[in-house]
């Protein structure tokens, strides 16, 4: 019952309060809904549906406005205060959700915002937490190539960012894929590159080498004019310094470089790339 929405009964109306009959919570006993939040026209013997949670007393209490999400949901919430015993989170309703610091697999930040999933605490009251790897499931109707959206929830050193694709599905950038920094909490405009037989998903930041040719093409003539018109780079740089220069791949690279040779817009000189006189031009 608590951290779900239920039909609850009014007992009685009250200015302190509106009672609802417990019901299987607790046969004969009553929970409370603030007075303000009663519907305009309900009365006593009317069923209310209303959320159930824990007040700080501990106390079965309702209300009819509506959190981002129930008990073992999903939600990317906004940190709206962190504490030396955890974090309080902005989830739609007159009190914030609490983060403890013991679930929080990195450390948040105030202002910023996280997918969390909604759990009870050890006094029954209900808790986010970060470690949202059991409430994730297999896709279903993906395909290769398809262009997702979803929020970085961990990064694994030697294996990658791992998304929550659509905030609910297996998602995994491998680390040869990621080529800018990123953190838990980013959402993320991806590619599927495999669907796999689990059910997971391979993703990548890139589009297909086509259609990503242009962009990387324009990134490379805006670095050449960002150093003044000569960036230290060719066709045998290592992979490395090409990815710290420019963000991709060297096989990407070498596309985007043959493209803006083969336009005469760039030449190579020495062991860099620089912009053609507009005099050599065509």
């Amino acid at each position: 019952m608590i951290g779900q929405y239920k039909k609850l009964r009014i007992a009685k109306i009250r200015p302190s309060g509106v009672y609802l009959e417990a019901g299987e919570a607790g046969p004969g006993d009553t929970v409370l809904l603030p007075a303000g939040q009663l519907p305009e026209g309900a009365k006593e013997g009317d069923d209310l549906e209303v959320f159930i949670y824990r007040d700080s007393l501990g106390h079965l209490a309702a209300t009819v406005k509506k959190p981002a999400a129930q008990l073992g949901g999903l939600a990317y919430l906004k940190v709206v205060e962190t504490t030396e015993a955890g974090a309080y989170l902005d989830w739609g309703l007159d009190f914030d959700l609490f983060l403890p610091l013991s679930e929080q697999k990195y450390r948040v930040q105030a202002g910023k915002s996280y997918l969390v999933a909604v759990e009870t605490g050890r006094n029954g009251r209900l808790i986010a937490t970060t470690d949202i790897y059991k409430y994730l499931k297999p896709a279903e109707s993906f395909n290769k190539n398809d262009q997702v959206t979803g929020t970085v929830y961990s990064i694994r050193k030697d294996i990658g960012a791992l998304v929550a694709v659509n905030n609910q599905y297996y998602g995994l950038i491998p680390e040869s894929e990621q080529y800018s920094d990123i953190k838990p909490g980013d959402m993320v405009e991806v590619r599927v590159t495999r669907v796999r037989e689990d059910g997971k998903l391979d993703l990548s930041p890139r589009k297909l080498s086509h259609e990503q040719m242009e962009g990387d093409a324009g990134l490379i003539l805006e670095k050449i004019n960002e150093k003044g018109g000569s960036l230290p780079l060719n066709d045998k740089s290592s992979p490395t310094d090409i990815k710290i220069q420019l963000n991709m791949s060297k096989s990407a690279f070498k596309r985007a470089v043959g493209r803006l040779l083969k336009e005469n817009k760039i030449e190579q000189s020495g062991e860099s790339l620089v912009l053609r006189n507009p005099v050599d031009g065509p």
